[in-house]
């Protein structure tokens, strides 16, 4: 599903974020990259999700290759991807019905369709009632779960979710990773980038280390 072969990423000035990586996440794995701050860890979600490009390497993800894959062609690639981006990147003058709509309505789907995948998706992370709310009007925690119904709308064959749990307490964040396993037992790889080691622990999941963008374990 996702594989890298000798991916390295610079920053401009030759600030070295990724080096050297090489690692396979089959289809259907649930898989923790972890690291401190600092490691690469935000920096390797987007180079799978394509947002950046590898300084050199390849990455193959569902089968395509980021290098020799024609630039018309990436964002067809991404819409099987949903990223939970660690900012969350809600339009904060739209509502929540809205934000979650956005993607489906740029694939073109139309209204009475997107409305019953938005509500199933809200419903799915008990949303359902904040619908109309704007996300300003809501918790850290339930602007985080409208991040994750945003992700899960369109059905992405891989989940990518970058410090998902950083801005919810203990017991949010346990029913955040419980809501990723369910997830990841429907058949979607799911690959979560966070620094919370007693979590990681707790839920005995393949583990991706880094360390100064290199690879420590994996």
């Amino acid at each position: 599903m996702i594989q890298l072969f000798h991916v390295s990423k610079d920053y401009e000035g030759g600030v070295p974020a990724l080096a050297d990586l090489s690692f396979k996440i089959e289809k259907g794995e649930f898989v923790f990259v972890t690291g401190s701050s600092g490691a690469g860890k935000s920096t390797l979600l987007n180079v799978i999700f394509g947002s950046e490009q590898a300084t050199s390497g390849q990455v193959i993800v569902d089968g395509r290759n980021y290098s020799r894959l024609p630039a018309r062609e990436v964002p067809g690639l991404r819409r099987k991807i949903g990223f939970i981006f660690q900012d969350f990147k809600l339009i904060n003058t739209k509502s929540v019905f809205d934000n979650v709509a956005l993607t489906l309505r740029i694939l073109g789907l139309g209204n009475a369709e997107i409305r019953s995948r938005v509500m199933k998706a809200l419903t799915y992370v008990n949303l359902k009632h904040r619908a109309n709310f704007k996300p300003l009007m809501l918790s850290g925690g339930e602007q985080q779960r409208v991040a994750v119904a945003r992700a899960l709308v369109k059905d992405p064959a891989i989940l990518l979710a970058d410090e998902p749990t950083g801005n919810l307490d203990p017991e949010l964040a346990l029913k955040m990773m419980q809501l990723f396993q369910e997830v990841n037992s429907r058949g979607t790889t799911v690959v979560i980038a966070t620094h919370d080691q007693a979590m990681i622990d707790r839920m005995g999941k393949r583990t991706i280390n880094l360390h100064g963008g290199r690879l420590t374990r994996r």
